[in-house]
């Protein structure tokens, strides 16, 4: 999920930077400090969205820089247990399918893909045996968060299944809701 996430920080600006307005500086150097930073309280910075409040400088001796306190808001994204999350597929192995979900990916095991039995083909296609459902590199799909690890901070690990419905790749989610529809007006035929 995406969060809006205000911070406050000392903000050091060198003197290769004092050229700048005082608001460029900072903000060039919070972005700097800040993004693509991952921790697993806020997540995945993704963008500094704005500067609210610059307070006074101070010069620490032998340094030359410039130290500000400085309050900002940051864009990040932090992954949720069970969020539906929208991705495509990036990859593709024996074992599962990789999904990229904007700053981050997650990866589908095998088992997880669909309600059949899947087999992997050397074109890294995953097929289902029964149902004839095929998943390949460059399908938009819709899966749910079920494991979320920040043991590695700077590489996150996201557990996803698309064993539910109206989650997979798109065309499947569109066959289901066809199917439902169709059965749901057999129904009605038979009430009448």
């Amino acid at each position: 999920m995406f969060y809006r996430t205000k911070l406050n920080d000392h903000i050091r600006v060198p003197p290769t930077y004092f050229g700048l307005k005082k608001e460029e500086a900072v903000t060039k150097r919070v972005k700097k400090k800040y993004d693509g930073f991952i921790s697993k309280e806020m997540g995945i910075v993704i963008d500094v969205s704005k500067i609210n409040d610059i307070r006074e400088g101070i010069i620490i001796p032998g340094d030359g820089a410039i130290y500000y306190d400085v309050t900002f808001e940051l864009l990040c994204f932090k992954p949720e247990m069970q969020e539906v999350v929208i991705g495509k597929i990036r990859d593709i192995a024996d074992f599962g399918a990789f999904i990229q979900l904007g700053p981050i990916e997650g990866m589908i095991h095998v088992s997880q893909t669909m309600d059949d039995f899947v087999s992997f083909s050397k074109e890294k296609v995953l097929s289902g045996k029964e149902t004839k459902k095929v998943l390949k590199v460059g399908d938009k799909c819709r899966a749910r968060i079920v494991a979320v690890s920040f043991k590695e901070v700077s590489n996150p690990k996201l557990g996803l299944t698309m064993r539910q419905e109206f989650l997979g790749k798109f065309e499947w989610i569109e066959e289901e809701k066809e199917g439902g529809s169709k059965k749901k007006g057999k129904k009605e035929e038979k009430k009448k």
